[in-house]
């Protein structure tokens, strides 16, 4: 299978520099609107079988579009969802940005017993999102694109995708609607395809925010 997991629009939240993770989460931003009304242009052509998105607001107003331009039903799978914040919920605090993203981090580089302050640890989250994964495999679709979210993509893929350096992943910003896409199933594994770091509709949708908890490089 072939599965494409899109970073949602950009929303309030990350403009504000919040780790906001909780459901139903924020909407879009006009930027945000912007970024998500140019995906389907931006795929015109690809083939795509099947969307999917979280549960978390952001991720079906961001697959909306090309759902609309597809005639297509995406499915919600709440095990797509960010990587919950636990205690460090909301904060804007740079400090405790960089424990958020040095734990999810960690999780890709094999340690998945570290937890997140008042949060899961990474055996957790990677048994949701590759329960997620596995059911839209499962469904037996060739290209699947799923809308999720900034650090659950870059975390998820730099544990269980061959073919991306985890250090390249954890350094390297991923846009709202930046675009990781990935061949293979849940038995034999996943290599990278290709990595769009910017907005899929082109750099002149990219929005400079300081402090984007979860789309933002380890420092």
């Amino acid at each position: 299978m072939r599965l494409l997991l899109l970073r949602h629009g950009q929303t309030p939240s990350n403009v504000a520099g919040l780790l906001d993770t909780g459901a139903p989460g924020p909407g879009l931003t006009p930027l945000g609107e912007e970024q998500a009304g140019a995906v389907p242009g931006a795929l015109e052509g690809r083939r795509i079988d099947a969307l999917a998105a979280s549960s978390l607001v952001r991720t079906s107003l961001t697959v909306g579009p090309l759902a609309a331009d597809r005639g297509l039903r995406p499915a919600v799978l709440d095990g797509l969802r960010e990587i919950e914040a636990g205690s460090l919920e909301m904060s804007s605090d740079l400090a405790d940005h960089h424990t958020y993203l040095e734990t999810v981090f960690a999780w890709s580089r094999g340690d998945r017993s570290r937890r997140m302050p008042g949060g899961p640890d990474g055996d957790a989250f990677l048994a949701r999102y590759d329960d997620a994964v596995a059911a839209l495999a499962a469904d037996g679709h060739d290209v699947v694109l799923a809308v999720s979210h900034g650090a659950a993509i870059r975390s998820w893929c730099g544990a269980r995708v061959r073919g991306l350096d985890v250090e390249e992943l954890a350094h390297t910003p991923l846009a709202n609607t930046g675009l990781i896409e990935v061949d293979g199933d849940p038995a034999s594994g996943w290599r990278l395809v290709d990595w769009r770091r910017e907005p899929v509709g082109g750099a002149r949708l990219d929005a400079v925010v300081a402090h984007d908890p979860t789309g933002e490089p380890v420092d």
